[in-house]
């Protein structure tokens, strides 16, 4: 059973907020999930998002919600929920952020407080199996308002996949990165679903994007193509990036670069072994390790190979090239956990993500997990 279920209709919401903190009051330090966003009437999937800090001091968890259909080119907005108290309880109502300008939908948020103090939020608009790009819309007044939508790729146009939480701001250069997954252009005669890696990055705060000179195909010591999707990029202590991708090689595969995005080495099987799910991996601003939070499925039992379960975390010190025993947040046989967004708010680490029931439409409910970042260094 999903230990951190917590039901949220919207009736008597705050009652059941109020209760739920009074129950977890004195055990606070353990994880515990503040948000669930399960499907209703007229919305059969809430899913993919992504956090910014306020500077009002509260949280905006955007979200993907789904209006006709669960299916990831169903109908969808974007919608907020607010958090006045580092994620610890949320608001009860949707407030709707970007109505749906796709003509099957658009999802997967990327938000990022940019160095020029405005917030840049970055979107898939899905048209057709031939057009899905990621677009770029600023707020300069903490998201009450935003620009009008800048494309990241203009040409060629095709199916480019960016996951939510993917697109990062580098620290010295201030260049904007955006991994995205190559499925689709007009001249193939059926799409390429295991994927060709690249990233798109920006010298003028969003302006304008190139894409990167390497794009990465991988293959197999038999030179079979490896399926790798869904990338994430990290930016390391020594300056290099970090690609992480889903494959299906039984583990995160990654690349690295050492000039900004650019160019990247060959992907190689990572310690993370995981099934065909994506994971995320950002920095702890207080300890300066990388957290991870995946499908750990290192010690996995036969029946759950494959299936996106448990949900786990766990620290590197040295930026990736080795991580601590894994720590499972959720571990429901049934469970579906993926696509994770991370920050952190105060002394705590919030992640919203899927965690639905496989046997009911996995990545039809969204959840904000929270936990101290205390709790990761605590001895097991």
């Amino acid at each position: 059973m999903n230990r951190f279920s917590i039901s949220t209709s919207h009736v008597g919401l705050a009652a059941l907020l109020l209760v739920a903190g009074q129950a977890l009051a004195s055990d606070a330090t353990n994880p515990r999930a503040t948000l669930r966003l399960p499907p209703g009437e007229g919305n059969p999937r809430n899913s993919e998002g992504d956090f910014i800090q306020l500077k009002d001091g509260r949280v905006m968890f955007l979200y993907t919600h789904f209006t006709d259909g669960a299916g990831d080119h169903s109908k969808a907005y974007l919608a907020a929920r607010y958090s006045s108290d580092s994620g610890q309880s949320w608001t009860t109502s949707d407030k709707v952020i970007l109505r749906n300008e796709g003509d099957w939908n658009i999802m997967s948020v990327s938000l990022l407080r940019l160095q020029d103090g405005s917030i840049a939020l970055f979107y898939l608009r899905k048209n057709s199996l031939k057009d899905c790009r990621p677009l770029l819309r600023r707020s300069t007044d903490e998201g009450k308002t935003w620009s009008e939508p800048t494309e990241v790729i203009t040409s060629p146009v095709g199916y480019y996949v960016m996951n939510n939480d993917r697109v990062v701001q580098l620290k010295k250069s201030g260049r904007l990165v955006a991994p995205v997954a190559l499925h689709n252009l007009p001249d193939y005669t059926k799409p390429d679903w295991t994927g060709i890696l690249m990233c798109y990055f920006s010298d003028d705060n969003g302006k304008s994007w190139r894409r990167s000179k390497t794009t990465l195909k991988t293959f197999d010591k038999d030179g079979k193509r490896v399926t790798t999707q869904e990338p994430g990029v990290v930016e390391l202590k020594d300056g290099r990036l970090m690609l992480f991708s889903r494959t299906d090689g039984g583990s995160q595969f990654i690349s690295y670069s050492e000039d900004g995005g650019d160019t990247w080495s060959a992907q190689q099987a990572s310690n993370l072994i995981s099934p065909v799910s994506p994971a995320t991996i950002e920095r702890i601003p207080s300890t300066g390790d990388l957290l991870v939070a995946w499908n750990d499925h290192s010690k996995i039992t036969p029946e759950l190979r494959g299936k996106r379960t448990p949900f786990n975390v766990a620290i590197s010190r040295d930026d990736g090239q080795t991580w601590s025993d894994s720590r499972a947040l959720e571990s429901d046989p049934h469970g579906h956990y993926c696509y994770t967004a991370m920050t952190f708010s105060g002394k705590n680490v919030l992640l919203g993500h899927c965690a639905g029931d496989r046997r009911k439409g996995g990545l039809n409910t969204a959840q904000v997990t929270l936990f101290p970042v205390a709790w990761l260094y605590k001895k097991q």
